[in-house]
């Protein structure tokens, strides 16, 4: 009964740290949604803007609650988006207690770059892959067999649009880091990945066909960089193992201690030999 009981004491703190990290994330994301309710309609004119520059200037909506529950969907898009460095930095504190010094600081860079890098797509996606794939999807406006065919998206549909293509990228933007976990932990190796490279692509198109809108335009868009992503990864792998070759020889050289040849044969620290 007394090892029962141990072993029930550490999962009970556990999950104890669980629930406070937890609830550390819900709290931020609270405040941070209605801080967003607030300033909805600002966040929600910055998003349209690449509508507006693809030459639509309309947006509609037929249902009564619509346009209001747009602006929640907007107030919580934003929220997530703003806390996302609060829940990797809980998910961290919850997980660093368990790891080594050494795991700590393998593992750490990474975690910072997570934020830069999902930042880095969502930017992409806004100044260059919306607009691109709006020009396209609003093109087939005009003159129809004689019937005037007009673009007049409603509100919720192009907020889905929005957020969709955000999220995607920002997502995707992230494989470099998901390669160099899974890398460092030992899962696949640098010649693994750069062997499989056709793999690569047809996983790039996949994953590119589900986190973008059902067109040409928008999934090649996503699976270019998405590839280019790929292979910087497998650069940033053999850049790591480089520099860890290099740290690792001059520490063994350091441990060695100096030689000095003399006459007689080698001198190191220790005298003559």
């Amino acid at each position: 009964m007394s090892e029962i009981d141990e072993t029930k004491a550490p999962l009970l703190e556990h999950l104890v740290e669980l629930r406070r990290r937890l609830l550390v994330s819900l709290a931020a994301l609270v405040g941070a949604f209605f801080l967003c309710l607030t300033f909805a309609k600002p966040i929600f004119a910055l998003l349209v803007q690449p509508l507006l520059a693809a030459g639509q200037g309309k947006l509609i909506y037929t249902d009564v609650f619509e346009a209001f529950f747009t602006e929640v969907k907007v107030a919580l898009f934003a929220s997530l988006m703003l806390c996302f460095p609060v829940f990797a930095t809980q998910i961290w504190r919850f997980v660093a207690p368990g790891l080594y010094s050494k795991e700590k600081r393998a593992f750490l860079p990474f975690l910072v770059m997570t934020p830069f890098f999902f930042a880095g797509g969502a930017l992409f996606a806004y100044f260059v892959a919306m607009p691109w794939a709006l020009k396209f999807l609003l093109s087939f406006e005009g003159n129809v067999g004689g019937v005037q065919q007009e673009a007049l998206p409603g509100v919720g549909n192009y907020l889905n649009f929005v957020t969709r293509f955000l999220f995607g990228f920002g997502v995707a933007f992230l494989t470099p880091v998901l390669l160099m976990i899974l890398e460092r932990a030992g899962v696949v190796t640098r010649e693994q990945l750069a062997s499989k490279r056709r793999h690569a692509i047809v996983v790039c198109a996949g994953v590119s066909a589900v986190l973008t809108p059902p067109d040409a335009v928008s999934m090649l868009l996503l699976l270019v960089p998405l590839y280019l992503l790929y292979e910087f990864a497998i650069l940033a792998i053999r850049l790591t193992h480089w520099r860890r070759g290099r740290r690792n020889g001059s520490e063994a050289q350091t441990q060695s201690g100096p030689e000095v040849v003399t006459g007689g044969g080698r001198v190191d620290d220790f005298g003559p030999v």
